[in-house]
């Protein structure tokens, strides 16, 4: 009995003399730790998101990598993957450079500002309404009625892009910001959903308690509701402000004054206006510029973002 128990307790090494190379050690290791399953899926997955992560990172790390190169470091092969030296003047000389008589950058930068700030707090604001009555009051056809704004997202935006300059000409809103700005105050399908969604899950103890105590429709969804809907109302700004920064169809189409136009266009402008000139490292400094609000609100919101999609699941 006593030399079983000695046999299992000694390491395979070391029985009889047997040897295991490094491969079979491993083996060895895995299989007698009972955690072996767990940790091999853990290895695997984070193995897989290493390498997906890279891939999603290389082409960031590429245009950075550029915007601080020379112009003669840009064309060389192989490439430079460090920048040497680092010329932080490219994105001063990317937002200096005139192309035809253009207005300095700092106006383009206003107007994207203006559309993006209205935009947020229309999309914000007009959702969760909608998404309150939804979530919330009892209205013939109902159900019928959301399906029917659900629907709408199935609807491309070239169907509808013909019809809306007819209307914005008629109402004398060409070449001017309005086209970009009011009609974000009537909801957004998606967001509308996302909203009504959280709300669902907030219970409806707090409104009755709060229309016992004499509050109203108005009150209960300013002083309960938003304020518990926080992180759904995050992921909204958030999906709001990228979109309409990074928004370059809509400009296009709206705009024909240079005083009007938007960051994107200029980036297309100055695309075009440098394109023989080979300047990859003014354009991605330009590019990178552009970005950087999205990428810093990202960041900093990230928490609440994704906090507000999680829990916005799709409960009935």
């Amino acid at each position: 009995m006593t030399t079983h128990n000695t046999l299992l307790t000694t390491k395979p090494s070391q029985r009889s003399g047997y040897t295991l190379d490094g491969a079979q050690k491993l083996r060895v290791f895995l299989l007698g730790n009972r955690f072996a399953p767990g940790f091999l899926r853990q290895l695997i997955v984070y193995s897989l998101l290493t390498i997906l992560a890279t891939l999603f990172l290389v082409p960031f790390y590429w245009m950075v990598n550029t915007a601080l190169k020379p112009i003669e470091q840009v064309i060389t092969l192989p490439p430079t993957w460090i920048p040497h030296p680092i010329r932080w003047e490219n994105f001063v000389q990317a937002m200096t450079m005139p192309y035809e008589s253009s207005p300095p950058v700092y106006i383009y930068a206003i107007n994207t500002s203006l559309i993006t700030f209205n935009g947020v707090v229309a999309t914000i604001l007009s959702s969760a309404m909608v998404a309150y009555a939804f979530a919330r009051m009892e209205f013939p056809g109902k159900n019928a009625l959301f399906m029917g704004i659900l629907g709408t997202l199935m609807i491309p935006f070239a169907v509808v892009m013909v019809p809306q300059f007819i209307i914005w000409k008629n109402l004398n809103w060409l070449d001017t910001l309005w086209p970009l700005m009011v009609p974000h105050w009537f909801g957004s399908a998606w967001n509308i959903f996302l909203l009504r969604q959280f709300f669902m899950t907030i219970p409806r103890e707090y409104d009755e308690a709060a229309i016992m105590d004499g509050a109203s429709r108005w009150r209960i969804f300013w002083s309960i509701l938003l304020p518990l809907s926080k992180p759904a109302l995050a992921a909204v700004g958030v999906f709001a402000f990228v979109f309409f920064w990074n928004d370059f169809l809509g400009p296009l189409i709206i705009l024909s004054t240079p005083k009007n136009f938007t960051l994107t266009i200029f980036l297309v402008n100055f695309t075009v206006t440098y394109s023989r000139t080979t300047s990859w490292n003014l354009y991605m400094a330009a590019a990178l510029i552009i970005i950087l609000p999205c990428l810093v609100l990202f960041f900093f919101s990230q928490n609440a973002f994704l906090k507000g999609i999680t829990i916005s699941d799709f409960k009935r």
